[in-house]
């Protein structure tokens, strides 16, 4: 069995209030990740139209 992560962090920003964006290797879904103190949150990054934002797994992300 391939041990390969699902998720791959793509961006960080920040070292106190910390923002990352997420990629789902299956699906390529986009995901933003927001952390300040012991409090944080995950959501799928939208387009214009409410559609989730996917990323190319074709190109190494």
């Amino acid at each position: 069995m391939v041990n390969e992560e699902r998720f791959k962090k793509t961006y960080t920003q920040g070292k106190l209030n910390v923002t990352e964006i997420w990629v789902d290797q299956e699906t390529g879904v986009q995901y933003a990740f927001h952390m300040a103190g012991y409090a944080g949150g995950m959501t799928p990054l939208l387009d214009a139209d409410g559609k989730p934002c996917i990323a190319d797994l074709t190109k190494d992300v």
